[in-house]
């Protein structure tokens, strides 16, 4: 399942600040902060989409995440790659690589990345 932007942004605070409650949340964005309403809303959508889960601590709901954020986008990339490349993970990194404007210094990284890699597939 997919969050709306908004919801992602919310969801970046909550993978930051691992549990927090809702007043730790909000002082987490930068002005203009959110409306304690609109945070709420946000929360129970995505406790509905069992991204994120709450313990009670009294009357008050520590939140935690419930999908990790490397787990979320590994699922947003792989699907970005199946609809818009094919699902051919080497046209995706032909793409990025020629489209992004990539400095030698992040291209030489990357090499460094594949080369582990095929490495580690060899052993």
């Amino acid at each position: 399942m997919k969050l709306t932007t908004a919801e992602e942004q919310l969801m970046e605070h909550v993978w930051e600040l691992e549990e927090a409650y809702m007043k730790n949340i909000i002082d987490s964005y930068p002005e203009p902060k959110p409306a304690t309403t609109t945070i709420a809303t946000l929360l129970k959508r995505m406790q509905e989409k069992e991204f994120v889960g709450y313990k009670l601590t009294g009357n008050s709901r520590l939140y935690y995440p419930l999908v990790s954020k490397s787990d979320y986008f590994s699922k947003q990339v792989n699907k970005l790659i199946k609809n818009f490349f094919g699902d051919s993970a080497l046209q995706f990194a032909s793409f990025f690589t020629k489209e992004t404007n990539l400095s030698q210094a992040e291209l030489e990284g990357l090499r460094k990345i594949i080369d582990n890699e095929i490495s580690k597939k060899k052993q």
